[in-house]
């Protein structure tokens, strides 16, 4: 559904099950339909809240520049529209970012907190800084179509993977390259390691082993906060993907308030060939959006 905001701004959301609040946010390049493997285990005990940010998906742009504050702000907006003051939040890549801005913002609002392969900053190291140029250097140099199947490959690789990277390709092509850029922009220039000890939240970080970024400074980041967090092994970024059952398992567990320890060591999905045959079948069941 279509919901007019403040300023204007209409944002698609959906809403699924019924209970105590969840709100999902997707990362960059993708949408709120990101979430499917997540919204079918978490609607059986929880109200998901889905939104698609600003100019993702079907939201209209924002009216100014393109800002992690800027997103966070226009979410909460939205669960004022939908008479939800207080509401857990997940984020993922880009809306991590985004969940941790907004948990910041209202820190009383936000009971529990998970980032899934998500920092705190993006603009401290010489690596990160890289990494961020050379996908705006390969959409400069080659589109959005091709860098978009570039992408996908490198973050599901694998044969079982197919139908996960075939989408990923077809969503993140159909991105403009100009917003795609902004919101690269945006996450390079947010901060938020000056203001962390205003987090009330209880915190889960969830982090693939593969990631981009390092697991020190996740781990850093963790001790920091005083949160729990989890290694997914074998895991790339797409671990909502490659890993849905220990991402499921690991939100249910910080949701409904359950020990964490058991969850430790967890890995990325490596189904036999009849079962990466069963979960291709689920993909194209819940990722055909």
């Amino acid at each position: 559904m279509q919901l007019k905001c403040r300023d204007g701004l209409s944002l698609h959301c959906s809403q699924h099950g019924r209970g105590e609040p969840v709100l999902l946010i997707h990362g960059l390049g993708g949408s709120g339909a990101d979430w499917a493997l997540q919204v079918a285990a978490l609607e059986r005990q929880f109200r998901v809240i889905v939104p698609d940010l600003p100019g993702c998906g079907a939201s209209s742009p924002p009216r100014g520049a393109y800002s992690i504050n800027g997103f966070a702000t226009a979410l909460w907006s939205l669960l004022e529209v939908l008479s939800v003051p207080r509401i857990n939040i997940v984020g993922f890549s880009m809306g991590g970012a985004v969940a941790l801005e907004m948990a910041l913002q209202h820190p009383a609002s936000v009971p529990r907190l998970a980032l899934i392969n998500s920092l705190a900053t993006y603009r401290d190291q010489w690596r990160k800084w890289l990494i961020a140029r050379s996908a705006a250097t390969l959409i400069h140099l080659v589109g959005m179509r091709c860098a978009a199947r570039i992408f996908a490959a490198a973050m599901f690789p694998e044969p079982w993977q197919q139908e996960f990277r075939e989408r990923a390709e077809r969503v993140v092509a159909a991105v403009p390259a100009a917003s795609y850029l902004a919101m690269a922009r945006a996450l390079e220039q947010w901060q938020a390691t000056d203001r962390l000890e205003r987090l009330s939240s209880k915190t889960l970080l969830i982090a693939a082993e593969h990631d981009h970024t390092p697991l020190a400074e996740k781990r850093a980041l963790t001790a920091r906060l005083h949160a729990s967090m989890v290694v997914v092994r074998g895991s790339r970024h797409g671990t909502p993907f490659d890993a849905s059952d220990a991402t499921n398992a690991s939100l249910l567990a910080l949701l409904t308030d359950s020990p964490l320890t058991r969850y430790h060591g967890l890995a990325r999905d490596t189904p036999t060939r009849a079962q990466a045959q069963a979960l291709q079948a689920r993909g194209r069941m819940l990722l055909e959006a």
